[in-house]
């Protein structure tokens, strides 16, 4: 499967998240990360531009996130992507896990 991500990220002041495109296929679609997920990579004040930052310096992260929900069918009522901090926290804990697997087998273990 071919994910494509424009460079559209932008702020959505009603919903109060920062939203991007994707696209497989014929499927184009919003992502969109609440304002709340982006505490725990935002020193003080969690404001529209330093959300748009963090996006920016995690898009990588985040990209494989929406990667997952969509070959995992989870979408919004709107067909759309939802962020969450618990899909973050996922995405971390599997990073690390496969850096411990890493070693492992560097290690010869």
């Amino acid at each position: 499967m071919f994910f494509t991500f424009p460079e559209d990220a932008r702020w959505n002041a009603e919903a109060q998240a920062v939203e991007f495109g994707v696209g497989i296929g014929e499927y184009e679609g919003v992502v969109r990360v609440p304002r709340d997920v982006f505490r725990r990579f935002v020193d003080g004040a969690v404001t529209p531009e330093k959300c748009i930052e963090a996006y920016h310096l995690h898009r990588t992260q985040f990209e494989m996130i929406v990667e997952r929900k969509l070959r995992q069918r989870q979408l919004t009522d709107d067909g759309n992507v939802a962020i969450t901090g618990r899909d973050l926290r996922a995405s971390q804990n599997a990073a690390v896990s496969s850096r411990r697997e890493a070693d492992r087998s560097a290690a010869g273990v």
